[in-house]
């Protein structure tokens, strides 16, 4: 297809220039709003970038060698301060959708090479095993020499992965890998290759042994597990279930803790809701009797071993759990009016139902943690509507270079 010059508009929220065309609107990866490029059009009103004519102030050059070819990264070209205020700027967006008008703290960043887990995609070839990310939009799988996102132990270990798990593939398939970087070790999580048996069982076993690897899962069932993958919560040693839900990197977690201890603030007796393995939990109940309820039962019974062993030494307070589908069977507002503070952290497909029940509550205080600023604020409209208060909002970058953004907002009963 002929190539056309165009004007980038802005970014979307995929982190995609926008630009117009014949009165078509037109989205292009790896640009910067105000740029003048030359663009190979396709279908579905996207384009792909031929060359850059007249770059923006904002453009750099990107750390990783496998920028544009590797779907992982969307925006390694763009200044760090641009990024900063564009992440912050999402938030504000999804806001005002909502109606809601409020101050967007700046935007709290983790630093490269910090992300203490990853997921690669491998597949077998005549010769070799390919591991990698997925090139942007396609099933391709870029093969990786570096990646400037992860804890260097993940990095070295890139090249391993396919020595590691070659016994489980097959050239029909692909296998996804979790890689996670605990206080014992690897923890690779293996799903989508060969069946289990036992002669793959058994030559899986002692390639994890030969890969020093802390523990290998194959499919949700453990195959070896040398050492136990442990993570430390505020203190709380706890046990990471397989393909568990953690944090991406210890500094944004450790920034959200931070947020939700100072909005929650004096609070004596605090339900944590979605509370997965404990990472809110942990925290407050230092200094408050905490309630966690989660759907996930793996991660409670976690959450519940490490209480029941290092909690005394740790001084914690009371840390009740309750096994709840919080999706279907929320909290009801009665059972919400014995607590003093809220802490709430769903999935990126929000908690409404949740929220609703909330608003109907008489609790002072809400610390929202998500993953997704549009939900957040469909759910935050609720909160709103019920009377609370949006005290601020506070952007979290635990994804970076993507068009991910997290945050906590914090709300008061008006």
């Amino acid at each position: 297809m002929a190539e056309i010059e165009t004007t980038v508009l802005s970014l979307g929220a995929q982190a995609d220039g926008i630009a117009e065309a014949d009165g078509e609107t037109i989205y292009v990866p790896y640009v910067l709003p105000g740029e003048r490029v030359r663009i190979a059009r396709e279908e579905g009103g996207r384009a792909s970038l031929s060359k850059v004519l007249e770059p923006s102030p904002e453009r750099v050059s990107p750390p990783c060698s496998h920028f544009a070819r590797c779907g992982g990264c969307a925006l390694q070209h763009m200044a760090p301060a641009a990024y900063a205020v564009w992440k912050g700027e999402q938030v504000a967006v999804a806001l005002k959708a909502r109606g809601i008008e409020t101050e967007v703290a700046p935007l709290v960043a983790a630093p490269p090479r910090r992300r203490r887990r990853a997921t690669f995609a491998l597949t077998r070839t005549k010769k070799s095993v390919t591991a990698g990310y997925y090139a942007r939009g396609s099933h391709d799988i870029v093969l990786l020499s570096e990646c400037p996102l992860v804890v260097p132990e993940i990095e070295r270990f890139i090249p391993r992965l396919g020595e590691l798990i070659q016994p489980g593939l097959s050239r029909r398939t692909r296998a996804s890998v979790l890689v996670t970087s605990t206080l014992k070790g690897l923890d690779v999580a293996v799903t989508g290759g060969k069946p289990l048996d036992g002669p793959l069982r058994a030559d899986l076993g002692g390639h994890a042994q030969a890969a020093d690897v802390a523990r290998l899962s194959w499919d949700g069932e453990i195959v070896a597990e040398r050492r136990t993958p442990e993570i430390d919560l505020s203190g709380l040693r706890v046990t990471l279930p397989v393909g568990g839900f953690l944090q991406p990197t210890q500094e944004g977690e450790a920034a959200l803790i931070a947020l939700v201890r100072a909005g929650v603030g004096e609070a004596r007796r605090v339900v944590d809701l979605f509370a997965g393995c404990g990472t809110f939990s942990a925290s407050l109940a230092g200094a408050a009797a905490v309630h966690a309820v989660e759907g996930e039962k793996p991660a409670l019974a976690v959450l519940e071993r490490a209480v029941r062993t290092h909690g005394p030494g740790l001084g914690l307070k009371p840390l009740t759990i309750e096994a709840r589908d919080l999706a279907r069977r929320p909290l009801l507002a009665e059972e919400l009016n014995k607590f003093e503070a809220i802490v709430i952290d769903p999935p990126r497909a929000g908690a409404l139902a949740q929220a609703e029940e909330i608003a109907k509550s008489k609790v002072p205080v809400v610390a929202s943690v998500s993953c997704n600023p549009a939900t957040f604020a469909r759910d935050a409209r609720a909160l709103l509507d019920g009377g609370y208060l949006l005290e601020r909002v506070t952007p979290v970058d635990q994804f970076l270079w993507s068009a991910h953004v997290e945050l906590v907002g914090i709300f008061r009963r008006g």
